[in-house]
């Protein structure tokens, strides 16, 4: 049974046993019927967990089935990344010769040893093999069996490089900040959930100010990937002295979420004839970085956190940092929908950029006339208790480069973990005024 097949599972599981039909679920998920349906029978998988997390909640899932949901989307959702990035492998023919013609070889170089590694590699060693006299002193068998080594040792080989090629990377574990615009951070050595350099995102107008790379002193692993990260050691390792201990954290950061998965803008500098239609949620990333574009007026960041070590680890805080401010661009604005609603408002951490210091201030949300809790810190968060944090920041007066800091602490020590752009900050565009296009599907193209 493939990921996909199993989060299809869990899913119907949840919903025969929660009772309620796909029309009611659909309208709490904010998606159409025949999506739901697709979700169900392993024909789609759910772009972002927010969908995944409104299911088990609305199904009446435990802790435990929540976790068990969420883990079987995250092993999808790796693999269909990596199915959709990785070629498919060209097998390479090896031949293998026949005992004769290896035999006949190893008479011709007399002097060399056939050396069959630990594993499976298969050399020869000059000058530490016998001498040309005590070669010609082997017997026939012994070429012929060396010979026999040799061509296993080649098939050996072969076979463990065919095995690579076809399973590729770990596809149990998401991959972190896959490339430019992915929104998923891979963590760095210089303690942030991306890679430690921190360069201008793309089309940030030349000479802006750079963001200060300086993120306090978490330094977990380096796994470059958005989302893979190396298998996270059982426990937490004890402090060196003098050094800050690295994060016993996960974060898959994703910066191009939707409002009810179809609401957002973009601004981008070519005209409306040079720009694709409008693609899904989970194209967007791609989308937006071959047209160079920005998010447009508001920018929602959602950030999975699992802890890593066998202990749990607090969260105690979030911290927004703005890196540059500059004038906005006067480009032109793509709407990515023409309205879809919903009656789910998520609970968020609100961020206005335009604020001399901008702050993450919790903001309840709404489910269909019942109220959702704002988020609070301190949270939990341990290898078999996610936690989702979902960020929502606004601006109508600047070009802003921003970033996240998130403050922890763990039996093992604490620090500052940097969520941001797959190594880049976050950038977000005010769009006031600006030309505003919607994509019309009869005419086939962007109208104002």
């Amino acid at each position: 049974m493939s990921e996909a097949e199993d989060f299809a599972r869990l899913m119907r599981e949840l919903k025969d046993r929660g009772g309620l039909s796909y029309g009611v679920l659909a309208r709490r998920l904010h998606t159409s019927t025949s999506t739901l349906h697709r979700y169900c029978n392993g024909e789609a998988l759910p772009a972002e967990f927010a969908v995944v997390d409104r299911f088990a909640r609305a199904c009446g899932a435990s802790a435990a089935e929540a976790v068990d949901l969420h883990r079987a989307w995250l092993l999808a959702d790796a693999r269909r990344r990596a199915g959709a990035t990785a070629p498919d492998p060209v097998p390479v023919p090896v031949p293998v010769p026949a005992p004769d013609q290896a035999a006949a070889a190893v008479e011709a170089e007399p002097e060399r040893t056939v050396v069959v590694g630990p594993a499976g590699m298969v050399g020869r060693a000059a000058g530490t093999g016998p001498t040309g006299a005590e070669s010609g002193a082997r017997p026939s068998w012994y070429r012929r069996r060396a010979a026999g080594v040799a061509a296993a040792g080649l098939t050996a080989g072969a076979v463990a490089l065919a095995l690579l090629a076809v399973t590729g990377p770990d596809r149990g574990t998401p991959h972190a900040g896959a490339g430019p615009g992915a929104g998923i951070g891979t963590r760095g050595s210089g303690g942030s959930a991306s890679a430690a350099a921190t360069p201008s995102a793309p089309g940030a107008a030349p000479g802006a100010t750079p963001t200060d790379p300086a993120t306090g002193t978490a330094q977990p692993s380096a796994s470059s990937g958005g989302s893979a990260t190396a298998s996270a050691p059982a426990s937490a390792p004890p402090p060196v002295p003098g050094r800050a201990p690295a994060a016993p954290l996960k974060a898959a950061v994703r910066s191009h979420v939707w409002a009810a998965g179809c609401d957002h803008a973009y601004l981008a500098e070519r005209g409306p004839g040079s720009v694709p239609p409008p693609p899904v949620q989970a194209d967007a990333p791609a989308w937006a970085t071959a047209q160079h574009a920005v998010h447009a007026g508001s920018q929602i960041v959602e950030v999975t956190l699992h802890g890593t070590g066998g202990g749990a680890v607090v969260l105690e805080g979030l911290e927004v940092r703005v890196g540059a401010r500059r004038t906005p661009p006067a480009w032109n604005v793509y709407q990515m929908s023409q309205g879809c609603g919903g009656g789910l408002t998520p609970a968020v951490f609100a961020v206005n950029l335009d604020a001399p210091r901008p702050l993450a201030r919790p903001v309840a949300g709404n489910d269909a006339g019942n109220r959702l809790p704002a988020p609070a810190f301190p949270m939990r968060v341990s290898a078999d208790e996610p936690v989702v944090l979902r960020v929502e920041a606004v601006t109508t007066g600047c070009d802003c480069d921003w970033s996240l800091d998130l403050r922890w602490t763990s039996p093992a020590g604490s620090g500052t973990l940097r969520l941001d752009d797959g190594g880049r900050p976050l950038r977000t565009s005010a769009a006031t005024g600006r030309p505003v296009y919607g994509y019309a599907l009869e005419q086939g193209r962007w109208a104002r």
